[in-house]
C-alpha cells in the first residue's frame, strides 16, 4: 500500500519597500501582517524584509525568485509619488502579468477608500514564483490579503502545473446570461 505524497509546506516571503522603514524612522507594520495571513494560509513565512523603494525591491524579489519561493507579497512603494517604484521594478523581474488580481486589489480597497484606485501595485509570475504588490498602508494591505485569501494556494498550485481539481463540481458558468448554456432556447 502506498501513501499519499504530500506536497512539501509552501513558501513565501513579504517584502516591505519603506525609505523610512528601512531607516527605521518608523515599525513595519503591513509585513508583520502579511506574515500572520500567509501563515494563516498554510504558507511558511519568511520576513517581513524591509527594504528601501526602488531598485532594492527589484533585487529582493529576484532573489526570492532565485530562492525559488511561491509566493512573494511586497507592501509599498505603489503610489503615485516620485519614490514610488515598486510596480516597474516588479515588472522587471516579471515574466508576465495576472491583471485580475491587482484589479480585485484595487477594486475591494475603492469600496473604503476612494483613492485605492490610485495604486499602481501589479502581480504576476517570474519563474515559478507568484509575485503580488499591495499597497503601504495598513487598510490596503487587509484589503489585499482578503482578495488573495481565497485563491493565492489555488493560484501557486497552477502555476506549478496543478490541475483544476480542487474546483467545485459546478462552476456556475451556466448562470452567467451569455454564456451557451444559460440562453434560454
Amino acid at each position: 500500500m502506498t501513501s499519499p505524497t504530500r506536497r512539501p509546506p509552501l513558501r513565501a516571503l513579504a517584502v516591505t519597500a519603506s525609505n523610512r522603514a528601512a531607516a527605521g524612522v518608523y515599525e513595519d507594520r503591513g509585513g508583520p501582517l502579511i506574515v500572520a495571513a500567509l501563515e494563516g494560509l498554510g504558507f511558511t513565512v519568511d520576513g517581513p524584509r524591509v527594504v528601501p523603494d526602488g531598485e532594492p525591491v527589484g533585487e529582493a524579489l529576484a532573489e526570492a525568485v532565485a530562492a525559488a519561493y511561491d509566493l512573494v507579497v511586497t507592501t509599498g512603494g505603489t503610489g503615485i509619488s516620485p519614490t514610488d517604484r515598486t510596480p516597474e521594478v516588479t515588472r522587471a523581474v516579471l515574466d508576465y502579468e495576472i491583471p485580475g488580481i491587482a484589479e480585485a486589489i484595487r477594486a475591494v480597497g475603492r469600496e473604503k477608500v476612494p483613492t485605492a484606485v490610485l495604486s499602481r501595485g501589479v502581480a504576476g509570475v517570474a519563474g515559478r514564483t507568484l509575485v503580488v504588490n499591495l499597497p503601504g498602508s495598513t487598510g490596503g494591505v487587509k484589503d489585499g490579503l482578503a482578495v488573495l485569501a481565497p485563491l493565492v494556494v489555488h493560484a501557486v498550485d497552477q502555476i506549478h502545473g496543478g490541475d483544476h481539481s480542487n474546483e467545485q463540481p459546478d462552476d456556475h458558468s451556466s448562470d452567467h446570461p451569455n454564456s451557451v448554456t444559460g440562453r434560454p432556447s
